[in-house]
């Protein structure tokens, strides 16, 4: 029912920069939570980055300082600016989503909450390749 679409990826010389763009569809309200993941050949998925619905971010020690969580002015459209690329940042990027709420109610309730450890929708994901 619901579905999230990732954009952006491409391949860019190290030092450079990309800006990855997320979607969800289908769904009234705010996700609680979305954040940005990576996965590369041979290696365990890595959280990049996390924000609530009220704008707390989180980021991985990896990309702190070079990459850039926001939200855009739909409601469930993410961004993710990454600059000074480097080679190790080669991967497959996902963004996802904890929960959607079901009632303005509950998106009153839970706006302020945590981003949870379990994140329940994916998207396709989108290759970014940083060369020397």
């Amino acid at each position: 029912q619901v579905q999230l679409v990732e954009s952006g990826g491409d391949s860019v010389q190290a030092g450079g920069s990309l800006r990855l763009a997320c979607a969800a569809s289908e769904h009234p309200y705010s996700a609680l939570c979305m954040g940005w993941f990576r996965q590369s050949p041979g290696k365990e998925r890595e959280r990049l980055a996390t924000i609530t619905v009220n704008g707390t971010r989180t980021y991985a020690e990896s990309v702190q300082g070079r990459f850039t969580i926001s939200k855009g002015a739909a409601k469930n459209t993410r961004y993710l600016q990454m600059n000074l690329l480097k080679p190790e940042d080669t991967a497959m990027y996902y963004c996802a989503a904890d929960s959607f709420p079901s009632n303005f109610a509950e998106s009153i309730w839970f706006a302020g909450r945590p981003c949870r450890e379990t994140f329940l929708y994916w998207g396709q994901g989108t290759q970014v390749t940083v060369s020397l």
